[in-house]
């Protein structure tokens, strides 16, 4: 048996390794973005989602958008360099990640993938997935992108 933390608690190991303060935290499921936004007293643009993207050379990366957004498939592919992406399968993308979706994050995962983040999501604090079903954690988005060494840039379009 692993003794390694699961869920949340790995998040949340990754975290203090890296010196970033996240506020994790139950909350009941949600049938919408605007739903989950209204649970946990925010507006739908501070939910954060972060998605695997499948590179074709069978490597990954994150892409964080903030709720209301997609990803730019175009813009995206000009700011990795790249003329392919796309999104995994589920079970690809645990895989991957050791996360299943509407969990994914960058914490606590089980390959340190590159991470890309909207520009849309500077200076917030913003809600994302915690590493497990039922949770969610609050962080400072900057403190992030400075602890991952994330590359910023303007990655969406409107959903």
């Amino acid at each position: 048996m692993s003794t390694e933390p699961q869920g949340h608690a790995r998040v949340s190991a990754d975290a203090a390794a890296r010196g970033l303060s996240v506020e994790i935290f139950p909350r009941p499921a949600a049938n919408s973005l605007v739903e989950a936004a209204s649970l946990m007293g925010i507006e739908p643009s501070d939910i954060v989602k972060s998605l695997v993207v499948k590179r074709s050379d069978d490597t990954f990366l994150f892409a964080l958008v903030p709720g209301g957004r997609s990803i730019s498939w175009p813009k995206l592919r000009a700011v990795v360099g790249v003329n392919k992406l796309q999104m995994p399968k589920a079970d690809v993308a645990l895989a991957a990640t050791g996360y299943e979706r509407g969990t994914i994050t960058p914490l606590g995962s089980t390959t340190a993938w590159p991470l890309y983040v909207d520009e849309a999501v500077l200076g917030r604090r913003v809600a994302m997935g915690a590493g497990e079903h039922g949770y969610s954690m609050f962080v400072d988005a900057d403190a992030l992108i400075a602890a991952f060494e994330a590359t910023v840039a303007d990655i969406s379009v409107p959903e």
